[in-house]
């Protein structure tokens, strides 16, 4: 029987041999091979900087907590930010954490990202920042979203923790706003057991993400820095001398080294996933039951998206347990509408902006099936015999 998997491993005695160099190094904590990853992953997405950090989710975190470091104009609790109603929980947490205003603007059903119209509708005077969400690979029209901050002062933000590889008229996606994150969970595109990455362009925030990234100390800094000038020549004056209220989400090392063989391996892994999604393109284009996630740029195809449409005549229980009865493993849309958790709502400054009815029909109507590394016609022809009845 064909076994349709979320997501299957990545690593061969590539990755083995790495995890094996750190041992033999005896250095387990971030080191020279998460170093070298980093520089590798600048590099690869046309970064200035790249900082690796525990996970997507912790790299989330630094993002939002750089930008109170700024020495001009930081935010400050209060402010507002314009988020999509549909991502993952820790898109959202760190902006609660922080006591920013959260403004919900809902997605557009086609592209599952947010709606370009009501993000026109939902910005205002007091619009400090936009996260955007790059979901299940797909890049926004950053090309719109620019034009409509062009002469606002707001900061643009990417969370790309689902769309690494993916790109925006030949842009890397993460790359168009002030930060962009990534994850390297093992169902992403690349797998480092844990792992994510901050990248950006800006000098001041490199230096304050190295800083709060491990503990607030200045010991990772440079030596000519943004945030104490010039640091002392002493490794022991500098050890634990702290500066910023910081976390410790440091990678591990053999995080890092995996990492530097995984990228060797991402495009190959990205062009495996973009012909998967060729084929299955072909097979549910214009199916009469189902939706399926419209491409913005190119797409790095995180997995492959359907919504129920309003007269298939049929339910998401009746379609998954048709997926679960045949060994295709299948997912709510991420967590589908956020706004429907009202419990951990009760901590948040939130406002809604419009309806958000199209992220309420995704949660209700919603799933998605796993694309991989790997050539998947056999379960995508089973995935659409299954689905044809």
């Amino acid at each position: 029987m064909i076994n349709y998997s979320l997501a299957s491993s990545t690593w061969d005695e590539k990755e083995l041999a790495a995890i094996q160099r750190v041992i033999d190094s005896d250095m387990y904590s971030m080191n020279t091979q998460v170093a070298q990853y980093e520089k590798d992953f600048a590099s690869f997405f046309g970064s200035k900087y790249a900082l690796m950090t525990s996970s997507g989710s912790t790299a989330n975190l630094l993002m939002i907590a750089a930008l109170f470091f700024k020495k001009d104009n930081p935010l400050k609790r209060g402010d507002e930010i314009i988020v999509p109603a549909v991502s993952w929980s820790t898109t959202y947490f760190p902006l609660q954490q922080y006591g920013l205003k959260v403004k919900f603007v809902d997605i557009d059903l086609e592209t599952l990202n947010i709606d370009l119209d009501q993000l026109e509708a939902a910005i205002t005077d007091k619009t400090r920042a936009i996260l955007t969400v790059n979901l299940l690979g797909n890049p926004n029209d950053f090309a719109r979203i620019n034009t409509l901050i062009a002469d606002k002062d707001i900061i643009l933000l990417e969370d790309n923790c689902e769309s690494m590889g993916a790109t925006f008229e030949g842009q890397q996606a993460g790359t168009f706003g002030l930060m962009g994150t990534f994850s390297s969970f093992f169902s992403h595109h690349i797998a480092t057991m844990e792992g994510g990455c901050v990248v950006t362009d800006d000098e001041e925030i490199y230096h304050i993400l190295l800083c709060i990234r491990a503990h607030g100390w200045t010991r990772n800094l440079p030596k000519e820095n943004s945030l104490t000038g010039t640091k002392s020549d002493d490794p022991f004056e500098e050890s634990f001398k702290f500066i910023l209220p910081g976390y410790n989400v440091r990678p591990l090392e053999m995080s890092g080294a995996i990492g530097i063989e995984q990228l060797k391996k991402l495009p190959s892994f990205i062009a495996q996933r973009r012909k998967n999604a060729e084929y299955f393109l072909s097979l549910f284009a214009d199916h009469p039951d189902f939706l399926i996630q419209k491409e913005i740029g190119d797409s790095s195809w995180f997995g492959f998206s359907f919504i129920i449409r309003q007269d298939a005549g049929i339910t998401r229980k009746e379609v998954v347990k048709k997926l679960v009865d045949n060994a295709i493993e299948c997912r709510p849309i991420v967590t589908g509408n956020f706004l429907k958790n009202k419990e951990v709502l009760e901590y948040f400054d939130y406002e809604v902006s419009g309806t958000v009815d199209n992220a309420e029909y995704l949660d209700k109507n919603g799933l998605f099936v796993g694309n991989h590394q790997i050539d998947l016609t056999e379960q995508l022809n089973l995935l659409h015999q299954v689905l044809s009845k």
